[in-house]
């Protein structure tokens, strides 16, 4: 009878031991789920503003500099806002003198407004005043150095010439670039030479 006895008690504490092992399991499902709760509502009380048909000048000392078209403008009030333009957007630069000087078109674009970048995506093309065109999947201008750089591949035609290459940047007009990693075929007149 002892050996039943001890048998029987010890059923009875794995099956203590496996019970609290399933409590404790359990509670702490419930405290995860709690948790994604939480987070769920935080990321749906992001404050976003959407406007329709947007036309921004940027100006400096009453003269304009650029201006930025896009049909969607959507402003996300966070801790580190931005403004996220999904369904494309053009930007025009201008001389002192309002001639366009260049032109960007992206079919999205993403500003970081504290870090002064804006990221342009997908069917990227620039084009400048001296009738060049620079396409690439993706172009970042930085606002406060007034220039654009991209890690991308870009191509640059110009007079019937093509470019390839990759780490490019040039100034907000376009009328300088540098290029790494260059490569395509030019043709080249004896006017246009060395």
């Amino acid at each position: 009878m002892g050996l039943r006895r001890l048998i029987s008690c010890l059923s009875a504490g794995i099956t203590g031991v496996c019970f609290l092992i399933c409590v404790f399991l359990f509670s702490s499902c419930e405290n995860d789920l709690k948790d994604v709760e939480q987070i769920s509502a935080k990321k749906l009380a992001v404050r976003v503003d959407k406007t329709t048909g947007v036309t921004v000048i940027y100006s400096d000392s009453a003269v304009v500099k650029a201006k930025m078209i896009t049909p969607q403008y959507l402003h996300y009030k966070t801790d580190k806002p931005y403004i996220e333009m999904q369904k494309g957007v053009t930007v025009i630069f201008y001389d002192e003198q309002q001639e366009e000087t260049s032109r960007v078109t992206a079919d999205y674009a993403i500003r970081r407004e504290n870090e002064k970048l804006v990221e342009l995506k997908r069917n990227v093309v620039a084009t400048n005043n001296r009738g060049q065109t620079f396409k690439s999947e993706e172009l970042i201008w930085d606002e406060a150095k007034g220039r654009f750089i991209s890690n991308r591949l870009v191509s640059i035609t110009s007079q019937g010439n093509t470019l390839y290459g990759t780490n490019f940047w040039s100034n907000q007009d376009f009328s300088y670039y540098e290029i790494n990693q260059a490569t395509g075929d030019l043709s080249l007149t004896e006017k246009q030479g060395f």
